[in-house]
């Protein structure tokens, strides 16, 4: 089967992961055999969605398909959006709560150039710029802040799927094409894009890229099971395997030794790697629940990491191996995703709430503060900081990019 074919396929079964498995009847209604036709395939498939969409969430999902390349007659799309909005609805989902507190922040967002175009995560760049991937569009996307002015970049392998970025020294941007197999650089001057093939064919899912302080590229591979290491200067790619078999490697971090951290989003782990001896250690969270998904370091080599499945923010000294964990203010429900560390302040962003939320956690006080994100958010993966110490998000099914300003 072609790579098209493979990713139109996949992105049915975003359309039909909320929708029963073949050989379950779907409701009566208008709309009802062209779904069914479209979903034909999605039984083969495990990942479902569950919890449904608001109607805006349908008509970005129906995007995406299109933009994939997924035929639905432009006649019938509206139909067959209304029978979806109508019969899969959004599922409850905890409020997202306020905490007052001392930061204050203004929130602005912009709307990315194609819709569909799902930004998945953002990078704020050395020269003031916003970029995010847009992984439904096979695009990267660059906003100028100060304009407002939004520039997509075309790849190069069709439907490569880019999802992380990063920004080397001599200001290319790197990405992930997580569907793809391949890690790509794209020079923002000329828009000519270098990619690197995945040597292993098992390695099909490039996902989070980081750069260390010399220069190497790193990356995690979540369903392959790998971490992998890219030399910029001779393209040379190295795949490790951590220990636990299933552990699906995702979000990372360099500590200020050059020590990479990740998180283990298929087990209650944190896994490390020694640049220098490519020794990999793990380090077990206290609960069996705990699947991290996205971490950040302090200036004090402090791992901080975002619970999703229990709705927990947790600290973990890699020193002594001691696991904190603080309740998000949401709930257990609250799905903490996207984080970072500002100022050794700790931002993150609950992707589980109506509307998504904006969260500071200072570790001085033990306090938390939390803001509501105009437009819901919805669903903000990964974050970015600014040079000047501001909170950047890719929300994906708003299709917008923000930038949280903290008053100094």
């Amino acid at each position: 089967m072609s790579l098209l074919a493979l990713l139109s396929l996949a992105v049915t079964v975003l359309l039909c992961g909320a929708l029963p498995a073949r050989g379950q009847e779907l409701p009566e209604g208008k709309g009802k055999e062209i779904v069914a036709a479209s979903c034909n395939s999605c039984h083969p498939f495990q990942a479902r969605l569950g919890a449904g969409y608001t109607a805006e969430g349908w008509r970005t999902v129906m995007r995406m398909m299109t933009n994939h390349g997924v035929v639905v007659p432009a006649d019938q799309l509206a139909m067959v959006t209304e029978y979806l909005t109508k019969n899969f609805p959004e599922k409850s989902k905890p409020a997202g709560a306020v905490i007052p507190g001392p930061a204050k922040v203004s929130i602005k967002e912009w709307q990315v150039l194609t819709p569909g175009s799902r930004p998945h995560d953002p990078l704020a760049t050395r020269d003031g710029a916003l970029w995010y991937t847009g992984q439904m569009t096979n695009m990267l996307g660059r906003v100028d802040p100060k304009t407002g002015n939004i520039k997509e970049y075309p790849l190069k392998t069709p439907h490569s799927g880019p999802h992380g970025l990063d920004e080397d020294k001599a200001g290319h941007i790197w990405y992930t094409g997580n569907t793809g197999a391949l890690i790509g650089k794209l020079d923002p001057r000329t828009g000519a894009v270098t990619e690197y093939k995945m040597p292993d064919p098992d390695v099909k899912d490039p996902h989070t890229l980081i750069f260390d302080q010399s220069g190497v590229l790193w990356f995690t591979a979540q369903n392959a099971n790998r971490v992998g290491r890219l030399d910029p200067k001779t393209g040379e790619i190295k795949l490790l395997t951590p220990p636990t078999p299933k552990s699906r490697p995702y979000g990372m971090a360099v500590n200020s030794k050059g020590t990479v951290f990740w998180v283990a989003f298929g087990t209650n782990k944190v896994g490390s790697v020694d640049p220098r001896t490519l020794e990999i250690r793990e380090y077990p969270l206290p609960d069996a629940a705990s699947r991290p998904r996205r971490i950040a370091i302090t200036s004090d080599d402090i791992v901080w990491y975002s619970d999703f499945s229990r709705g927990y923010l947790g600290r973990l000294d890699p020193a002594t191996g001691k696991v904190t964990e603080w309740p998000s203010p949401s709930g257990p429900k609250s799905e903490p995703y996207g984080i970072s560390a500002i100022n050794d302040v700790i931002w993150y962003s609950e992707s589980g709430t109506t509307p998504n939320t904006v969260v500071r956690f200072d570790p001085k006080t033990e306090k938390f503060q939390s803001w509501a994100i105009p437009g819901g958010g919805n669903i903000v993966r990964n974050t970015s900081v600014t040079r000047d110490g501001n909170f950047v998000l890719a929300n994906s099914l708003v299709n917008t990019v923000t930038l949280v300003t903290i008053s100094k």
